[in-house]
């Protein structure tokens, strides 16, 4: 596949039932090409439980499709805290996952507005804080994330993952 252009139309929209195992296999391809690392942790819970996480629960899960196909995704869960140095107590806090964008599809807004697109879903839900984190080793990553307005607060400090936390208030 060649590289597509600004004209070419996708559309973005919730994951809906029909959905789930197309999704499923492009987020896990995806995965495993990015975090080969982790290829014999196994399935992760949000992704084995898709359907109770994101379409039943208070996760929320969007895609964008170009020509029928999934091209991009991204989603969110609510903030487990289970990184004790930071606090979101008392404030209703998302945590931004799976953002995966085919390579042909990249370099053309399109993770940037389903990024807006997800953040909106969260302001009328009345989230208050969207936290992520991310790592040096994915290319433009902590870049990407701090032009879409996230700022770096913390920074764990070891050899391989160099965790990077982040956070946005979304602008009500």
């Amino acid at each position: 596949m060649g590289k597509t252009s600004l004209e070419d139309p996708f559309s973005i929209r919730p994951v809906a039932a029909d959905d789930v195992s197309q999704v499923l296999a492009f987020v896990q391809q995806a995965r495993a090409e990015m975090f080969p690392k982790l290829s014999d942790a196994g399935v992760p819970n949000d992704l084995a439980q898709f359907e109770a996480t994101y379409l039943q629960g208070d996760g929320r899960f969007l895609i964008a499709c170009h020509d029928g196909q999934i091209v991009a995704a991204i989603g969110y869960l609510p903030y487990d805290n289970r990184f004790s140095q930071l606090d979101y107590l008392g404030r209703k806090t998302v945590e931004v996952v799976r953002l995966f964008v085919l390579p042909a599809f990249r370099r053309f807004g399109l993770a940037g507005a389903l990024y807006r697109a997800l953040e909106a879903t969260a302001q009328a839900e009345g989230v208050e804080v969207m936290y992520l984190h991310t790592h040096p080793f994915l290319p433009g990553a902590i870049d990407f994330w701090l032009r879409q307005g996230f700022e770096v607060v913390d920074v764990k400090d070891d050899s391989v993952w160099q965790t990077t936390h982040m956070q946005r208030t979304p602008q009500i």
